[in-house]
């Protein structure tokens, strides 16, 4: 049976740094509320002219994990592109990374899973390949989310927390039992949708609608979050996916060496380090640098882990993601 390994990674963050003090100056906020609310003290913002997008961050990201790889764009069977932020309504980041890349014509799938959207996207390339379909695929996390966000006191709430940037790993195909993707644990709770959403512009909030019904307050148009209630609902599920990913494995905590998980808020990440009894060296955390990159942010800190020396041949690497939906995914990997 096939198994499917991580081969190259890879990474990109625009150059504008965008301070908790900048954001002070635009919206009623400090640099010790933010920090103590989400550990956040910078994070990176698409600038006008800098010639990012969502889909081009993603590229960046991508040719660096290709050249990691010792692969080239003809090797790349299938892509896997998780975003909520894509360049545009319709269609998806996927094919503009095909067409970019001057890839073949090569499959391009999008996966609409928000902050465990690079999760999802792992399972779904381990799958493909695990079944012999295929033996290298690209997966992008890619955000834009500067570019939607109520820069007001108004959207402080959600404002202060997102930052861009991009991340990818190619998936090779392995035959060396026991390494490689072990398994991958994934969830959804739709009760939930509505306490971490967009709500439009969408087929249900067109902006002719949007501009009559709201002119100037409740804009629907701007992420909402519950955020206590979305904390309260991460660490229980944090814990619980991790856990299941171990046991399914016949591994316990005291096996992992570095857990990379998703870079929702810092004081979610200190919580489940302490519920696992981890130290400092086997959480990795960048969160303070980048904020929250949704579907990006666990390829980020994976690669910087990595580039770091903080993963080597044989660690126990444990992925971990909650978001909107509610969605949240493990995946159990030996290097």
């Amino acid at each position: 049976m096939y198994t499917s390994k991580i081969s190259g990674l890879g990474s990109y963050v625009p150059e504008n740094v965008v301070t908790n003090d900048d954001l002070s100056k635009v919206m009623d906020t400090n640099d010790e509320w933010i920090q103590e609310r989400t550990g956040i003290k910078e994070r990176r913002h698409i600038k006008k002219g800098d010639g990012n997008s969502t889909s081009i961050m993603g590229v960046k990201a991508a040719k660096i994990a290709l050249e990691r790889a010792k692969l080239t764009t003809d090797d790349i069977e299938l892509i896997i592109f998780a975003t909520l932020s894509p360049d545009m309504y319709f269609p998806g980041g996927g094919v503009r990374v095909q067409e970019m890349m001057n890839m073949r014509t090569i499959p391009a799938l999008d996966v609409r899973n928000q902050c465990s959207g690079f999760v999802y996207a792992i399972s779904v390339a381990d799958q493909f390949i695990k079944t012999g379909m295929y033996k290298n695929v690209l997966v992008i996390g890619s955000e834009n989310h500067s570019g939607g966000l109520d820069m007001t006191t108004r959207g402080r709430g959600v404002s202060v927390i997102f930052g861009d940037g991009a991340g990818a790993a190619v998936l090779t195909r392995s035959e060396e039992e026991g390494r490689g993707i072990l398994s991958t644990h994934l969830h959804s709770e739709g009760a939930h949708a509505k306490e971490l959403s967009l709500e439009g512009p969408s087929t249900e909030h067109w902006v002719p609608e949007i501009i009559s019904e709201n002119p100037q307050e409740n804009i629907p148009y701007y992420p909402y979050m519950n955020g206590q209630f979305v904390f309260k609902n991460a660490v229980v599920r944090f814990s619980e996916v991790i856990n299941e990913g171990l046991q399914a494995n016949n591994l316990s905590a005291t096996d992992i060496n570095m857990l990379i998980p998703h870079q929702a808020n810092l004081r979610i990440s200190q919580f489940v380090q302490r519920q696992f009894k981890l130290s400092d060296d086997q959480v990795y955390n960048n969160i303070q640098k980048y904020g929250n990159t949704t579907a990006a942010s666990i390829p980020i800190a994976l690669t910087e882990a990595w580039e770091q020396g903080k993963i080597k041949e044989g660690d126990l690497v444990v992925l971990a993601a909650f978001g909107s939906g509610f969605t949240w995914g493990s995946a159990i990997i030996r290097w």
